[in-house]
């Protein structure tokens, strides 16, 4: 994104319309074979400066660290949702990613006017929001949502790996690298593994 403008435009247009309190949502994790998937909400105070912000897929792990930090340190409020791999199980990774998300927004301590959501659904929530398609490329707040929600994750994943050290999760987080394929062909999955999902089972 090459400038503020184009980074607050869905915030800036919504502020002209009276919501001033727009909440940013976004999740990691739909993808991996083993651990939960994490959301992030956030509310950012206007037009801010964070620079190297991005889709959290299109920074270096260091670089969203750093962020992470900025993000919180700047955010009128944020908050983690997560949803457990047995609530991934029993209600599918789709709507496990929405609970997530609601999660998030539920645990701000300021209530948001309006949610902008990565993504094309809704939250079941009573607040108006947009879904946006590519959101955490285009909108500041989801971007900033995808951060939080990226690096929280990657560190409960540092902390699967030390119960379960035999599959490297800190390494690859869960996603289906080869090297995680053939650690669950030697060792078959663990209590953190994704029984659905295709690769697992």
């Amino acid at each position: 994104m090459d400038s503020l403008e184009n980074w607050y435009r869905y915030e800036e247009e919504l502020l002209y319309q009276g919501y001033s309190l727009v909440a940013g949502v976004d999740e990691a994790g739909r993808g991996p074979l083993a651990g939960p998937v994490v959301a992030a909400a956030v509310i950012l105070p206007g037009r801010v400066f964070l620079p190297g912000l991005n889709d959290s897929k299109k920074v270096s792990p260091e670089r969203r660290e750093d962020l992470a930090h900025r993000i919180k340190q700047v955010a009128l409020d944020w908050a983690i949702g997560i949803s457990t791999v047995n609530e991934i199980e029993l209600l599918n990774i789709h709507f496990a990613s929405l609970l997530a998300m609601r999660r998030a927004v539920q645990g701000l301590s300021v209530v948001p006017q309006f949610l902008l959501v990565d993504g094309r659904f809704p939250l079941n929530l009573s607040l108006p929001q947009r879904a946006l398609v590519g959101g955490d490329a285009s909108s500041a707040s989801i971007a900033a949502a995808s951060i939080l929600a990226k690096v929280t994750r990657d560190q409960l994943m540092q902390v699967c790996h030390h119960l379960y050290p035999q599959y490297g999760f800190d390494r690859h987080k869960g996603y289906p690298t080869s090297a995680h394929r053939q650690a669950l062909a030697r060792w078959g999955p663990c209590p953190l593994h994704r029984a659905g999902f295709r690769g697992v089972r």
